[in-house]
């Protein structure tokens, strides 16, 4: 009986785990490719587009999480011109929050 319960209890909490978006992986599969692994945006296509810095803190300062999640939910545009795509269809809530809280840590 104990024994059940405890393989119950164990399974449990590996699905909650597994269940947690990680914010690193989400990073690199959908914005390393312009905001670059480290977030400062050296990158040919951050070149391009011209994002910022994010390992900067006062980029970050002028950030708060909810625009940041905003601008990945629904993309940013500036003059007609599409800065970044939107990310809503591709990514859950829980994704981006996740990977808001990634782009934290990438502060110096």
């Amino acid at each position: 009986m104990k024994k059940n319960i405890l393989m119950i209890l164990a399974l449990g909490c590996g699905i909650t785990f597994a269940g947690a978006a990680d914010g690193n992986a989400l990073w690199s599969e959908h914005c390393a490719n312009c905001h670059g692994k480290d977030g400062r945006g050296e990158t040919k296509m951050g070149q391009k587009v011209g994002v910022k810095d994010y390992s900067d803190a006062k980029v970050q300062d002028a950030c708060d999480d909810a625009k940041a999640f905003k601008s990945v939910k629904e993309g940013l545009s500036e003059d007609g011109k599409t800065k970044m795509r939107p990310f809503g269809e591709k990514m859950s809530d829980e994704d981006i929050k996740a990977t808001v809280a990634y782009l934290r840590t990438l502060k110096k």
